[in-house]
């Protein structure tokens, strides 16, 4: 059966040493910043471009003819892919575990009320998630839009050239058993605006009901007119708070995403009244349909 099959083998010896890689790899382990570029990442053609520039300097002239495929070839050996970037979130919270778990066992409790829900039970505490999405962007047309035609075009036509008209702030609390959205909109998100927004949500649930509220740590969810607010209603809201930096705990973001994905995504308006007046109506037809979000992942690995 070995018989069958070539054996790996060269015709020549590899003319790249493991230093040459070695330095290749280390180079790109850095940004290009630190070698007086201007660049932010690598890119396969720079490191060959800079290989060539500075491999016999350093002692590894087999590096004088590299090219982009050379550059290519070391890199996948271990991987390094210097001209990607990923993302992560860097816990900035001391106590970023111990709020998190806090956080997924409020939504397991709530997968389970909803459940019960639909079996009639109503549930004592009301759990909502509260958020705000500033910096909405009011944007208008210079020229109309061309509408489809079937002999013509096939999609919407839009004028590159736009005007801004400001920006508005959204305040929403989603009912996490129902999929209720209350929401407000603004021209800023202070704290005035905030307890706007908890007066509607008292308004909204029958009294005697405790409103747990799960919300991150800004300014206007803590300030003291907030706090006076509060004290005014007392065991009406409880606060359970997302950790520093973990805002991804929060499910409200969600339906923002939804939000940015569909309905904010190409639209353009007059002015910000406008703006504001089609925000309240696309919240009116979620209502119409609701949709009842679930946290499913409760096993989250926390690499970084």
């Amino acid at each position: 059966e070995a018989g069958l099959k070539d054996k790996y083998h060269s015709p020549k010896e590899p003319v790249i040493t493991e230093e040459a890689k070695a330095w290749i790899i280390n180079i790109a382990c850095n940004k290009p910043t630190a070698y007086g570029y201007a660049a932010e990442v690598w890119s396969r053609q720079s490191l060959a471009t800079h290989a060539r520039k500075f491999g016999t300097i350093e002692g590894h002239a087999c590096l004088a003819k590299a090219v982009k495929a050379t550059i290519q070839r070391i890199l996948s050996e271990h991987p390094i892919r210097p001209h990607k970037i990923a993302y992560y979130l860097e816990r900035r919270d001391p106590d970023f575990e111990n709020k998190m778990q806090t956080i997924l066992m409020v939504y397991k409790e709530v997968n389970l009320t909803t459940d019960k829900m639909q079996n009639g039970e109503t549930p004592d505490i009301i759990t909502v998630s509260i958020d705000e999405k500033p910096g909405v962007q009011a944007i208008r047309n210079i020229a109309p839009d061309i509408l489809p035609n079937p002999e013509k075009n096939s999609r919407i036509m839009r004028d590159y050239e736009y005007k801004r008209m400001g920006t508005v702030s959204i305040l929403a609390s989603l009912d996490l058993n129902t999929g209720h959205v209350i929401g407000q909109v603004h021209d800023r998100h202070r704290s005035s605006e905030f307890i706007s927004l908890l007066d509607e949500v008292d308004a909204f649930y029958p009294k005697g009901h405790t409103i747990r509220i799960i919300l991150d740590n800004h300014s206007a969810h803590i300030s003291k007119e907030t706090m006076a607010y509060l004290a005014t209603k007392p065991n009406r809201f409880v606060y359970v708070h997302t950790p520093k930096h973990g805002s991804w705990l929060n499910m409200i973001e969600m339906l923002f995403g939804k939000m940015a994905r569909t309905f904010l995504k190409h639209i353009r308006v007059y002015d910000k009244a406008e703006l504001k007046q089609r925000i309240i109506l696309w919240i009116k037809e979620i209502n119409d349909a609701p949709v009842v979000f679930r946290w499913k992942k409760f096993n989250i690995n926390l690499e970084y």
